[in-house]
């Protein structure tokens, strides 16, 4: 259990999960993506580019050589409100920061 400001935060166990709560791994990974949307939105909001709604996607895959390790992690956006040329830009943004 974690607190911060006032907030508690419950993760479980990503090799034994025995809660009802996100594990540490869902949680890292949630993280990431709420990053890359914020990351996004300001971006787009301080240029003007009109993002409507922003969905993300976000996966990792794991081997089992080393099942604690992320092996790979992958994200797709799809951002509405702006052209296919804008919302690769948005995200090559992203990705170089």
């Amino acid at each position: 259990m974690s607190h911060a400001r006032g907030q508690r935060l419950v993760l479980d166990s990503s090799s034994a999960p025995r809660l009802d709560a996100f594990t540490n791994s869902e949680a890292f990974l949630g993280s990431i993506s709420s990053c890359g949307v914020t990351l996004i939105e300001t971006y787009a909001r301080d240029q003007g580019i009109p993002v409507t709604r922003m969905d993300v996607t976000i996966e990792g895959s794991r081997t089992g050589d080393e099942p604690n390790r992320f092996a790979g992690i992958s994200m797709s956006f799809a951002i509405a409100g702006v052209s296919q040329a804008q919302a690769e830009h948005l995200v090559e943004t992203y990705r170089g920061r």
